[in-house]
């Protein structure tokens, strides 16, 4: 079991549980830090009126990171099960279920509702960083 820590917000400072698990890379530190600097920058809103969406969660650092921030919600989307559990148990340690919410599934399952189906909606911010195994073809839309 690996460890990896927010690094601004409410919670800066706090560790999350990453499962070791294939093709499980978490966003380091740094890249993170350097992440955010931008979106804060670039925003044309601030944090509380954000609804960020974390489309392959894994280690779920990005997505509890936006919201340690100020996010107004964040879903979180992992179909590996330990990372789901891991990601669930920071959930409940950070007291933060009426921020964070994780759908244990496949996203691609889930994003074919579109806004009406079960993530509830669109978002200001997506993350979508899939596994590097995964083998991901875009579709021309309807």
């Amino acid at each position: 079991m690996g460890q990896v820590r927010i690094i601004g917000g409410q919670w800066r400072r706090r560790t999350l549980e990453v499962p070791d698990r294939p093709g499980l890379r978490p966003t380091p530190d740094r890249a993170r830090e350097t992440v955010f600097n931008w979106l804060e920058s670039w925003l044309p809103y601030q944090w509380a009126d954000t609804r960020v969406l974390d489309a392959f969660a894994g280690s779920g650092a990005l997505g509890i990171e936006a919201a340690s921030r100020g996010a107004q919600q964040v879903v979180l989307v992992e179909f590996d099960r330990a990372a789901a559990q891991c990601i669930q148990r920071a959930i409940d340690d950070l007291e933060a279920a009426r921020m964070l919410r994780l759908f244990h599934a496949d996203f691609a399952g889930l994003a074919k509702g579109g806004p009406e189906g079960p993530l509830g909606g669109l978002f200001d911010l997506v993350f979508l960083d899939p596994p590097l195994r995964m083998r991901v073809r875009p579709r021309p839309l309807p």
